[in-house]
């Protein structure tokens, strides 16, 4: 089952038009919360999170230009320069948002690439049909993952049961214990 066009709300049509730009320069992956409001999870978020491959800093201020043509502006700043040495590169988060919000919600959370385990939800990224939505996610294994060994908030681990009944047939769970053996390593700092 699919969710039909006219289903889409400001979120998604925000996740949407932002992505489309983000993708001409770069990859990336829509992550976390979005991803269980996507498949139709009742709940709130007031940004998106999206991680991207580094890119240099000529590639990212492009990206930034087409972006603030389109009607984004970035919270943080308004010169790429800032943006990507005072932020991206020492792996701090941006924010953007639609002009003239006052920097209300939505928003879209830009952080790059920071470990192994991001490199490989970047491989394994993919698009979700049953979300309706033209958006690169990080596979339902690496959300679930996520949610259940390094999140665990009351409203993370609903995602991830959420999760697991939609694709209680296709999910791996074999690569959802690999990628929290990672979390344990890598983000937990665990041996």
């Amino acid at each position: 089952m699919e969710r039909g066009v006219s289903d889409k709300n400001i979120l998604d049509k925000f996740a949407e038009d932002f992505c489309s730009i983000v993708d001409k320069y770069v990859k990336y992956i829509v992550v976390s919360g979005f991803v269980a409001i996507s498949h139709g999870r009742k709940r709130t978020t007031e940004d998106i999170d999206m991680i991207i491959e580094r890119i240099s800093f000529e590639k990212f201020r492009d990206l930034h230009e087409e972006l603030d043509k389109a009607g984004f502006e970035c919270m943080q700043s308004s010169d790429p320069k800032v943006i990507y040495n005072d932020y991206l590169k020492d792996n701090i988060s941006v924010r953007y948002s639609r002009k003239g919000g006052d920097f209300l919600p939505p928003e879209m959370e830009i952080k790059f690439v920071k470990d192994e385990l991001d490199e490989l939800q970047m491989k394994t990224r993919k698009k979700l049909p049953f979300t309706g939505l033209d958006i690169w996610f990080s596979s339902i294994e690496f959300n679930v993952a996520f949610k259940e060994e390094l999140l665990k908030s009351d409203k993370d681990l609903e995602d991830a049961r959420h999760f697991r009944i939609i694709y209680k047939d296709k999910i791996d769970n074999n690569f959802i214990e690999e990628i929290k053996r990672k979390i344990r390593k890598l983000r937990l700092n665990e041996r």
